[in-house]
């Protein structure tokens, strides 16, 4: 979540920690409903009849209406006021999830990913400045902070359950569980929220693209988004891979996704710590162990406690990686956070799209060993440029 130069709030001599909560749980439910696939991936292939980089591809599709929507909704919204607008994304993203557990076929499969795609950007876009209309000033911070907490919670969660779902009751069965949750985060929203007037005084999108005339937001950026490029263009065939190298059975592939999703709940815990010893230091080791961990991957793939410990270490730090960058988006635009909060979103879920995409053609056609050196390049080059970006800004 991103740190911001706070405005004036509308309710700044209330609280609406009811509020706050429900959108934290919209936030899980998102986060959940947008990697369930990672651990699907094999079912969802076999029953519509396409390959499992093909299935992959409804991450990518997500990820490309998200960008969409969080570059135009604030035109597209107009004057409409804020609370009904968050309403309107959780009533897309409870469809999203029946459209796609009643799938017929691959098309309406990803109608259904588009509509989560939507929701994702709708609600990213709109949720720290929620935040700042919810709670007082001096507590946006812990607002923020809870938001957060759905976030890694899901990660924690969605690829086990996931996995463990669809073994007991099918991968559709395992999107239609999210739906009954989405409701409740609906009506607990239409009571919980404010109303919520649109800021007449934000930014243009001519205002927003200008930030990039900046080399060190243009360069930060694509060291941000080659790094998620990367780190989807492998984790998003984790479960192909677990099947097919090391071959573990449902229950060993659940616990791995587990270890990976507890691992990186530590990681946005502990994080905090080292970005304050050494900010640009952590920012950068960051994608380098990550691509170490590609290649390691590679040389010890069929060793199934070795690839357990990596993928976990894997988790660790790839989850805690957004933090950062919110952190360094922070730093580099105090003054126009909101403004640059909108690209980093954009940015974010189209790396995730470019990587799911590149990495599921490259598993399709040259295996997992190509996919995995692709996303260890991409890591790489991530953490070359952020370096470069710490010696543009004068950090030793």
């Amino acid at each position: 979540m991103p740190t911001l130069s706070y405005k004036t709030s509308c309710y700044k001599d209330r609280a609406y920690w009811g509020g706050v909560f429900s959108m934290t749980l919209c936030i899980f439910v998102l986060i959940a409903s947008e990697f369930m696939p990672v651990s699907l991936l094999t079912p969802i292939a076999t029953d519509l009849g396409v390959t499992e980089g093909l299935a992959g591809q409804g991450i990518a599709i997500s990820g490309i209406f998200a960008v969409l929507t969080s570059l135009t909704i604030s035109t597209i919204s107009g004057n409409l006021n804020r609370k009904y607008l968050l309403l309107g994304m959780t009533i897309l993203m409870a469809m999203s999830g029946t459209v796609i557990a009643l799938a017929s076929s691959y098309l309406v499969y990803m109608v259904g990913r588009a509509l989560i795609g939507i929701a994702i950007g709708g609600f990213w876009s709109m949720s720290a400045a929620t935040a700042i209309r919810l709670v007082p000033l001096h507590q946006v911070p812990r607002a923020l902070a809870i938001f957060n907490g759905g976030n890694a919670l899901a990660t924690v969660v969605a690829a086990p359950l996931g996995s463990y779902l669809g073994a007991t009751i099918g991968w559709r069965g395992a999107f239609l569980f999210l739906v009954p949750v989405a409701i409740v985060a609906f009506i607990w929203q239409c009571f919980s929220l404010p109303n919520m007037a649109a800021d007449k005084s934000r930014q243009s999108h001519s205002a927003i693209f200008q930030l990039l005339r900046r080399p060190i937001v243009s360069i930060g950026l694509l060291a941000c988004g080659l790094f998620f490029i990367g780190q989807f263009a492998l984790f998003t065939y984790v479960r192909p891979f677990l099947e097919t190298v090391p071959q573990v059975d449902i229950t060993t592939l659940s616990l791995i996704l587990f270890t990976i999703g507890m691992a990186g709940f530590t990681g946005t815990l502990v994080i905090g710590t080292f970005l304050k010893a050494g900010f640009y230091q952590t920012l950068v080791a960051i994608p380098l162990i990550m691509a170490c961990i590609t290649g390691m991957l590679m040389l010890t793939g069929y060793n199934v406690a070795v690839v357990a410990l990596l993928l976990g270490l894997w988790g660790l730090v790839a989850t805690a990686a957004p933090t950062g960058w919110w952190t360094w988006l922070a730093r580099t635009l105090p003054n126009d956070a909101e403004a640059g909060g909108g690209l980093m979103v954009a940015v974010v879920q189209l790396s995730i799209a470019l990587g799911s995409t590149v990495g599921g053609i490259v598993f399709d056609h040259s295996g997992w060993q190509s996919t995995f050196s692709l996303s260890g390049v991409f890591l790489l080059c991530a953490g070359i440029l952020t370096l470069f970006i710490s010696r543009l800004e004068g950090v030793k």
